[in-house]
Formats: structure tokens, C-alpha cells, sequence
């Protein structure tokens, strides 16, 4: 019988065989095991790999590279597994690898069923599980594989999982009277967070309530120290609140009745304090992140930062409307969620930013503290792409934080951030994001604010206060395309409902082509409805039959074409040739002579853009794409290549 396999990543990464340590490998092996492992069980696809190994630049085999790592560390779970056959640890699912684990194989694993066992016990009980918990940590998540100062979003999330749990067992320590039996791994917690103030509030309860008073005095002014040095802030209200409840009492006291449980500090944050009265009304950031109006930097504004209520949603659409199962999918999440994060993905033209928009209108009202909207311009050329230092610098700014403030260095500007919104409950509305990178930095560690993000590809790995959830859109119902038409016309649509229809049959219910054509047809008083038709119709799925918007509906495509590597964009431009509405992997790969393996990554790489969809084993492209792909072929392909791959097709056939 074979040994079975247990994992580390709770600090160095490690396996085991039985007793037997595993050889796990170069460090490109151990960061990819560091990333399947902090899944638990989740896919994480080629590309992420990618991504993982190289920073910046990867070379052209990196894919080739990824595979062989993977295979190398298949073996090693599996001696004697032979070369290219699958395995039953470490599994294959078309572009995406996941690790199959239990709960007992993985520490991490292990340390979040005991964190959920502790929050729903009480007393002792509960901080024994704490303390239990916290005694799997053995450094950082991952921790000697990063190089170039970058860690993965991945494993900082695991990391605030940690502070998450020192924070809760502080809390239920110091209601029972037991904490003396946790403060070793606080202590050990808050080392490797030196900027939370909300577990370092909580250390110096946790220390006053040990009978240490004088040396929790002497933390906070080294913790005051380190926030004014490091970030030009003074401690906020956590560590304000504990500062003076060690001031007000003397000596050791824990229980149900010690004043350091009772502390305001520990409460969950709810609608910011009122710390300025007077209000600012901001606006939407410059790219800069300086104030408007050419203000003296030293007059704007004062250095103690006002909570003052930023709004800067866009206008909600007057046109909106439908998507009603999208809206309640939604809310569905955020009743178990509320304090989280949405990444709202689709198709290029599918109306995600109006969408969000009216969505973020929708919830503003849960969320008192304010709104915070940034467009991060993913797609746009790379000099015009805002960085998170950028969007950061904007944000703190419109929070009350003085320019001469803001530190320079990024992860100083995102503690600030972070520790700023930790007293609030605030909506975030990040518009046209490129990939988590930009974001990360982004999103609140803790406390209520919800995060409303919009991309035109596929983004995993992105970790909120309370998790991240995908939303995806899909193209409206034929119905709710008919009433979006039809409210953008307002008379002009009653006249002829069967040119309606033949209008959204021709648009493929794009939302966007759909706004298109209203605005062509409202500003031509002349053009009737059937002429619009007709000209759709005659254009024989062309792109030409948009008339004078036919270069806003290519433009809008294009910024998803422009992000593909040259060889998915020769494969996007090749599958219209295809003479079916879907194709296989098989047919992808005779069309662009490819081997039935780069194929399936190319292909991979065309449904993380979102520019074409899965349906069971075969891909499928939305009628306006395709009309787009072949204007693309015929502009860069010349007539023998694309007669080559047409010849290949019917080969295979």
C-alpha cells in the first residue's frame, strides 16, 4: 500500500511520503507545487504559471517549461509513474492543473477547519483551537521562494488569513481569561505584521491583560514610532482605543469582565467616526494624483486626514435595463458576503462597465462611507495603462491624506490605503482592469467595503477582505436585447416589430452593437427601421452593414485582439475559415498547423481574453467576432495562407 502524501506550505514548502521527506526540486518546481497547494483543490491554469515563474518577459518555451516542471514533480508523488501519463495527485484538466488533497494532507487545510471549529466554540475550547491553529505557522506562506521583492496575491491572502486568526483568537482569549495560552503566537503573528493595527491593538490588550502594562505602553510608542516613520500617519482608532483603555486601567484582568474585552477597538468597524467636520468635496483623481486648480500642496489638505465621504460613481445609464438574473445572482452573493470583492468579466461589447455602474448605484447606499471609482484603462496602449501607484495616489487623496503625505513606495501607499479603510464601509469600483496585478494593491485586507471590478478577460486569483467572486456576463436574453432596443427608439421601435427583431438577430444581442445601431437610426430621422435591417441583412455578416459606427464596434474588439500574443492572433484570425460554428481542438490545430497541444493552449489563451467560448469540448465565436476575425484575415493574412489552412481543415475532415 503506498504511503500517503502530506504537504506543508504554512512557511517553507514541503512534502511528505509517510515519514519520508520529499525531494521537491528547483525553486520554479517549488513555487508552482506553493500555488497548487494555497488553492486547496482549485484549478490554476498555464498562463497563471506562467506568470508565477516569470515576472516579466518569459521566454518563448515558458509553457514547454511549466509542462516539464509539472511533470518532474508528478513523478515525485508518483514514483514510477511513466513519462506523459496522467496521475492521480497532481491532475490535468485542458489549460488548468489542480492537486488532489484532503483535509488531513495539507496544513493549510488543517489550519483553516481548526480556525472554523474555534469561531464556533466558546471559552476555552475555543482559544485551545486557536492556539492549535496558529501552532502550524512556521513562517510566511511560501515563504524563501520569491525573488525580486514580488509575492504572489495568493500567498498574501493565506498571510491574512493568519493575522485573521490572531486577531479572533486575541478576542476569545481575552472573554475567557485564557491569554496567556495564545500570547506567544500574537506575539509571533504581529512580528510579521508590523503595520496592522488592528492585530497590534489587540497585542496590546492581549499584554496589559497578562499583567505586561508597562511593556504594552512601550509597544505603542514603537508601533506610533513606526507608523509615523514608515507611512506619515498616526494610529487610528483601534490602536487609539487600546492605548487608552492600558491608560485607564491598571494591572492584569481578563474574563467576561475584564475591561480589555470590553475595549470599543475589538467591535467590528461600522460607519467611520466623525474626525473633521468639515467636508470636502473632491473630485474624480487626475492621473497624477495631485489636486485640481493648481492648490499649494501644503494648503491641501490638513495632515491629519478628514473622513470626508468621497463620491465619485459616473453617471448611472438612462438606458439600462434587463439583466435581471445577473443582478440577483449578485445579491445573492453579497447577502453571505457583503464586505467582498466582484470581478465582473465578458465578451468585448457586453456592457460590463454599465453593468457595474448601475450595480454600484444600486448598493451604494450599504456601503455609508462613500465611493471610490478609478477607470485603470487595462487595455489602452501601455503608456496610458494606470499603475495601482497611480490609482493609490488618487484614492488616498480623495480620503483625506495630504500629497506631502502620500509615501512614495507602493506597498507603503497600500498599507495606508488598507489602514485607512479598515474604519470604513466603502464601494470601490474598478473599471477596465488588465490582470490582478493592477489591482491587488487595490483591495482592502479587512473591514466592510465592497470592491466592484470589471475586466474584459478572465482574472483568478484575486482575494478581497471576505473572498473574490467571479461574475460572469453573458449576452442578454433575445427579450431583454428587444427591450434595451426598443427604450433606446423610444417611438421609433413601436412602428415596426418585425425590424426589431431582425435588428437583434443581426446585432447577436451585443449590447453594444445594439447602441450602435439606436444612435445611427435616432440621429437619421430619415433611415427607418427597416432600412437599418436591411442594411444589416445585405452586409451578409459583415461588420459594414454598422455604416458609420462600424469603426466604434471594431474599436471595442480591437483592445481585446491587441492583448494576444502574435500566435493566438493568427489562430483568432484562421477560425473563421472553419466552416462549422464550433471547433475542436483538433480542428484549431489542422487549421493553424499546430500540434494538437499548442492548440489547445492558443485556444486557452483566446477564452481568457473572452473572444471565444467553451461549449463542451469544442469553442464557439459570437457573429460580430467572427465578422471581425475575417476582416483581420483578409487585412493581414495573405490569400495562399489562409487557402493553406482551409486545405488543412478539409483534410482532417
Amino acid at each position: 500500500m503506498t504511503s500517503p502524501l502530506s504537504f506543508a506550505v504554512l512557511g517553507p514548502i514541503r512534502a511528505w511520503r509517510g515519514q519520508s521527506e520529499i525531494d521537491l526540486g528547483t525553486r520554479q518546481q517549488r513555487l508552482i507545487l506553493a500555488l497548487l497547494l494555497v488553492r486547496a483543490g482549485g484549478a490554476v491554469s498555464v498562463a497563471e504559471l506562467v506568470d508565477l515563474l516569470w515576472e516579466s518577459d518569459p521566454p518563448p518555451s515558458a509553457v514547454n517549461v511549466v509542462h516539464r516542471h509539472v511533470g518532474v514533480l508528478r513523478r515525485r508523488f508518483e514514483p514510477g509513474l511513466p513519462t506523459r501519463t496522467a496521475g492521480s495527485v497532481l491532475i490535468r484538466d485542458g489549460a488548468e492543473y489542480r492537486l488532489r488533497i484532503d483535509g488531513e494532507s495539507s496544513d493549510l487545510l488543517r489550519f483553516r477547519r481548526l480556525v472554523a471549529e474555534a469561531a464556533g466554540s466558546s471559552a476555552e475550547p475555543a482559544v485551545e483551537l486557536y492556539r492549535e491553529a496558529l501552532a502550524l505557522w512556521r513562517d510566511r506562506c511560501a515563504s524563501g521562494l520569491q525573488a525580486g521583492g514580488r509575492t504572489h496575491p495568493d500567498f498574501v491572502a493565506v498571510d491574512g488569513e493568519r493575522s485573521a486568526a490572531a486577531r479572533a483568537a486575541t478576542d476569545a482569549a481575552l472573554r475567557a481569561g485564557y491569554v496567556h495560552t495564545v500570547l506567544p503566537a500574537i506575539r509571533s503573528s504581529a512580528e510579521y505584521e508590523p503595520l496592522d493595527e488592528a492585530l497590534q491593538a489587540r497585542l496590546l490588550l492581549a499584554l496589559a491583560a497578562d499583567g505586561r502594562r508597562d511593556e504594552a505602553l512601550a509597544a505603542y510608542a514603537d508601533i506610533e514610532h513606526r507608523l509615523a516613520d514608515g507611512l506619515g500617519i498616526q494610529p487610528g482608532v483601534d490602536l487609539r482605543a487600546a492605548r487608552d483603555t492600558l491608560l485607564r486601567h491598571h494591572g492584569p484582568a481578563a474574563g467576561p469582565g475584564s475591561p480589555y474585552a470590553a475595549t470599543p477597538a475589538l467591535a467590528p468597524p461600522a460607519a467611520a467616526p466623525a474626525r473633521a467636520q468639515a467636508t470636502i468635496n473632491r473630485p474624480a483623481f487626475t492621473r497624477s494624483g495631485a489636486p485640481p486648480g493648481g492648490v499649494e500642496a501644503e494648503a491641501w489638505p490638513p495632515a491629519e486626514p478628514d473622513l470626508s465621504r468621497p463620491a465619485q460613481l459616473p453617471a448611472d445609464h438612462p438606458y439600462f435595463t434587463g439583466r435581471r438574473a445577473a443582478l440577483a445572482a449578485v445579491e445573492e452573493l453579497l447577502a453571505a458576503d457583503p464586505a467582498s470583492t466582484l470581478v465582473i468579466d465578458g465578451m468585448p461589447g457586453v456592457g460590463k462597465t454599465t453593468f457595474a455602474v448601475h450595480l454600484a448605484h444600486r448598493l451604494a447606499t450599504r456601503y455609508p462611507d462613500g465611493q471610490l471609482h478609478a477607470d485603470l484603462r487595462g487595455f489602452d496602449s501601455d503608456d496610458s495603462v494606470m499603475t495601482p501607484a497611480e490609482a493609490l495616489r488618487g484614492f488616498l487623496w480623495s480620503l483625506g491624506v495630504a500629497p506631502s503625505a502620500i509615501p512614495d513606495e507602493l506597498h507603503a501607499q497600500a498599507g495606508l490605503y488598507r489602514s485607512i479603510l479598515a474604519e470604513r464601509r466603502m464601494l470601490i469600483l474598478l473599471d477596465n482592469c488588465r490582470d490582478r496585478d493592477q489591482i491587488r494593491h487595490l483591495l482592502p485586507s479587512t473591514g466592510g467595503s465592497l470592491v466592484i471590478t470589471t475586466s474584459r478577460r478572465r482574472i483568478s486569483g484575486v482575494r478581497g477582505p471576505a473572498g473574490a467572486h467571479p461574475v460572469h456576463l453573458d449576452l442578454p436574453s433575445s427579450d431583454e436585447a428587444r427591450e434595451l432596443l426598443i427604450r433606446r427608439l423610444a417611438d421609433a421601435a413601436a412602428a415596426d416589430p418585425a425590424a426589431i427583431d431582425e435588428i437583434v438577430m443581426r446585432c447577436g444581442r451585443l449590447p453594444l452593437a445594439l447602441a450602435l445601431v439606436a444612435t445611427r437610426s435616432v440621429g437619421r430621422p430619415g433611415l427607418s427601421l427597416p432600412s437599418v435591417a436591411a442594411e444589416l441583412a445585405e452586409a451578409d455578416g459583415r461588420l459594414t452593414g454598422f455604416g458609420d459606427t462600424h469603426a466604434d464596434l471594431t474599436a471595442a474588439f480591437s483592445w481585446s485582439y491587441q492583448a494576444l500574443s502574435p500566435e493566438a492572433a493568427r489562430l483568432f484570425r484562421l477560425l473563421p475559415l472553419h466552416p462549422g460554428g464550433e471547433v475542436s481542438v483538433e480542428s484549431a490545430a489542422a487549421l493553424g498547423g499546430l500540434s494538437p497541444r499548442s492548440a489547445r493552449t492558443l485556444l486557452a489563451e483566446l477564452g481568457a481574453q473572452l473572444l471565444i467560448e467553451p461549449g463542451g469540448d469544442r469553442w464557439r465565436m459570437h457573429d460580430l467576432l467572427r465578422a471581425y476575425a475575417v476582416e483581420l484575415g483578409e487585412e493581414h493574412d495573405d490569400v495562399a495562407e489562409r487557402e493553406a489552412a482551409v486545405e488543412r481543415v478539409h483534410d482532417h475532415r
